[in-house]
C-alpha cells in the first residue's frame, strides 16, 4: 500500500511539472521555481512545453501501472516508469540542476524500493 502511495505521489509530481512547463512557463511563480528570467522563459516556451509533455507521459505511465487490471503486469509497468523517472532525474541533475536529483529522483527511488521490496 505504501508503495502505491509513493508511486501516485511521483505521478502527481510529474503531472504538476507538466502543467508548469506546458501552460505556466512564463508566469512569475514558475520562472522563480525554475530560476529563469522573463526573456529566457519567452524564448524557450516551446521547448518547455515539449519537455512538459514528456513529464506528462511519465505521469500517465505511472498511473497506467497503478490501474492496470493485472497487478503483476501493473507492477512491471510501475518499475519501468519509475526507472525512466530516475534516469531522467540523473540526466537532468548532470546537465541542468543538481537539485533535480533530489526533487524528482529521490521520490522515484523511494517509490521503486518500496514497490520492489514491500
Amino acid at each position: 500500500m505504501i508503495g502505491t502511495i509513493f508511486v501516485a505521489l511521483v505521478a502527481v509530481e510529474h503531472f504538476y511539472i507538466m502543467i508548469m512547463e506546458m501552460f505556466m512557463w512564463t508566469r512569475p511563480r514558475t520562472m522563480k521555481t525554475f530560476g529563469t528570467t522573463p526573456e529566457f522563459a519567452n524564448s524557450t516556451k516551446a521547448l518547455a512545453a515539449n519537455q512538459g509533455l514528456y513529464n506528462g507521459f511519465l505521469a500517465a505511465g505511472l498511473i497506467w501501472g497503478l490501474l492496470y487490471p493485472d497487478s503483476s503486469v501493473g507492477l512491471h509497468i510501475q518499475i519501468f516508469f519509475l526507472a525512466c523517472v530516475i534516469i531522467a532525474a540523473l540526466y537532468g541533475g548532470a546537465t541542468s540542476s543538481r537539485s533535480i536529483i533530489i526533487k524528482q529522483g529521490l521520490p522515484a527511488i523511494i517509490a521503486l524500493l518500496l514497490v520492489l521490496f514491500l
